[in-house]
């Protein structure tokens, strides 16, 4: 697994959690729960938002955070990010002062998990965004990232109750990050990108989340021309994908998956009778879990 530059770290020992009860035989077991963990992020002096998380990687999540919500512009000098896990705090701070009490007055609860919020600047920016055509995916890419993705370590395969985000180009997984809720992890590539200064113009984004409204803006105001989900479509995010020339495939499980925007992009080069359908293992974890997503 060498080939990623970053991925979860499953013996984490902050991450999971040993805990015992009884199965449905009345049996004593024991078992691997995900730990979540407060954390209040700051915009230099200003209290911006908790978050629920599993607390690793604060600083690529709060700056992710930060950029999804337009908070911090493509052109902003971050002078120092300051995590104190102790009283579970992050405070990014920047050149450009800021004052964002207005704006989040203004902000709209959205359907995802662990705080997903969008603000209406953020749509009203997104409705002047609009990918660029030249970008394509393989059907060969698809199958090779799924396998890599789904076999790769994971708190997901270790506890479960767990989202998970991937960087990709071509058909290289780059950047794996999980968290408890599915923007968490999306967040903490989007801050990785804007901290490293990586762009998406290039990349696939990979989600086990749901495909929203939320998770389409996001990629789109990550500059990423596809997303690929292994689970299912709401109604407004293929809209704004395809209002935003955004590539959606959702159910991408095994051979299948499904194309609801940008299908022009993908180009059709794999060989079917030599992809493998998905181990039972993870179609029986996803059966239990998915739904949920």
């Amino acid at each position: 697994m060498d080939e990623f530059l970053i991925r979860p770290d499953p013996d984490d020992p902050r991450l999971t959690r040993r805990v015992t009860g009884v199965d449905h035989e009345g049996r004593r077991v024991e078992t691997a729960v995900t730990v979540e963990r407060p954390l209040t992020l700051f915009l230099n002096r200003q209290e911006i938002v908790t978050m629920m998380t599993v607390g690793d990687y604060p600083e690529y999540l709060a700056v992710g955070y930060l950029r999804n919500q337009d908070m911090l512009r493509a052109d902003d000098a971050v002078t120092g990010i300051d995590h104190d896990e102790e009283i579970e705090t992050v405070v990014v701070r920047t050149e450009r002062a800021t004052d964002y009490e207005a704006k989040l007055r203004k902000k709209t609860l959205t359907s995802g998990c662990a705080q997903g919020t969008v603000f209406g600047d953020v749509m009203e920016s997104f409705e002047r965004a609009r990918l660029p055509d030249d970008a394509v995916v393989r059907t060969s890419w698809l199958y090779a990232l799924m396998k890599k993705i789904n076999t790769a370590p994971s708190l997901y395969l270790a506890a479960g109750a767990i989202h998970g985000g991937v960087l990709c180009q071509g058909d290289r997984p780059l950047v794996y990050m999980e968290d408890v809720g599915r923007h968490n992890a999306i967040d903490k590539i989007a801050g990785y990108m804007f901290l490293e200064r990586v762009p998406g113009a290039d990349k696939i984004l990979y989600t086990t989340g749901r495909l929203t409204s939320e998770m389409v803006i996001k990629t789109v105001q990550m500059g990423i021309p596809v997303l690929v989900s292994r689970s299912g479509f709401t109604a407004w995010g293929v809209e704004l994908a395809r209002s935003a020339n955004l590539t959606l495939i959702g159910r991408a499980k095994g051979r299948r998956f499904l194309a609801l925007a940008g299908e022009g992009r993908v180009v059709f080069d794999a060989d079917l009778s030599a992809v493998g359908e998905e181990p039972r293992y993870l179609a029986r974890k996803s059966s239990r879990e998915d739904d949920a997503a």
